[in-house]
Parts: C-alpha cells; structure tokens; sequence
C-alpha cells in the first residue's frame, strides 16, 4: 500500500501527537482481555481471526498470551483503504480458513463506529460459524455506534480522536508504535 504522506510528514505528524496510552497500559489491558478470553474460550477450540491489517501487531500480542489450544487466520476487510474517514466495505481477502461450524474469534484493533466489525461478522455467521465472539483493544467513545452490534471483549475506552499506533495506523504509517497516540485537535 501506498500512502499520501511522506515519511517526514508521518515523523511531524508523531512529533506533534498526544500520547493516549503507555505501552504499559497497552500490556495490563491486552493480559486483562487474555484472561477473559481464556475464561470463555479456552475449551472450545477456536479458530482466532484477525482482521488486517490493524489487529496484526494487538493480535500477535494476544495470541501469546492464551494458553490454550487454538487456530489461527485472518481476514482483510476495511473502510478505510489508506484515508482518515470510513467509507463502505471492501473485502481485500475473504476469512481463511473456513469457519463452517467453528467457534470464532475475531480480533480487531478498534471499535470505532462498528460498520466494519458488524460487516465482517455478519459474514462469518452467513458462513456457518457455530459461533462468533469478537475483541477490539480499543473501543472510541462516542455515539456514532451502528446499532446491533456488541463487541464481546473490550480493552481501552479512548476519547473521539483520530488515533494511531499499536496496530492503528496514520495514513499507512506507526502501526508499530507500542503506544497509543491521538493527532492534535
């Protein structure tokens, strides 16, 4: 993927963000969500998916932090193909392996309106899963939330801001950032 950025300009952009959450936080809230997971997953042999390419970096992290066996594969789904504001769904890779009677987990890195997430679901469900459960590490507050859906496994609350790192990118760059950063209003 392309950006439209330079990478000065993604060095400007960091320089002048707010820091959101430590990496600290990021660990304590992803060892919290492990634990609930584990709890209601951990006899169930899932499949965990993880949507592309925002739940790599929270996703791996997770991944090592079940202690249970469980199967691993992805999907690439997105509403924001590289810009800053959502538009409607585009499947860049349908879910791998097959979900037909599986217990499901589907990792994201942001609960921000839900379209995508509620997509994506819905998906998985009209391809037989036994059943989906989902997790964001992050969940946006405010009141633009699509109705109908309910995120199983919530990490951090953060405020209405663009934000990036952690898996969460600004314009195709800092995915790999440990911490959570908003752009300055």
């Amino acid at each position: 993927m392309t950006s439209s950025i330079t990478p000065e300009q993604a060095l400007a952009v960091l320089r002048d963000a707010d820091l959101l959450c430590t990496p600290e936080q990021i660990q304590s809230t992803l060892d919290r969500l492990a634990a609930a997971i584990s709890t209601r997953l951990e006899h169930s042999n899932p499949l965990v998916l993880m949507v592309m390419n925002g739940a790599f970096i929270p996703g791996a992290e997770l991944l090592l932090r079940l202690p249970f066996p469980l199967q691993v594969g992805y999907l690439h789904a997105t509403r924001y193909r590289s810009g800053i504001r959502g538009g409607e769904v585009h499947w860049i890779a349908p879910p791998r392996p097959s979900v037909a009677g599986r217990t499901v987990l589907v990792v994201d890195d942001i609960y921000d309106e839900g379209d995508t997430l509620k997509a994506i679901l819905g998906e998985l469900r009209q391809e037989g899963a036994a059943e989906v459960y989902s997790v964001a590490l992050v969940n946006k507050q405010h009141d633009r939330k699509v109705p109908g859906l309910t995120v199983d496994f919530i990490g951090l609350e953060i405020p209405d801001r663009y934000v990036f790192g952690c898996g969460m990118d600004y314009q195709e760059y800092w995915r790999q950032l440990p911490a959570i950063y908003a752009i300055r209003d």
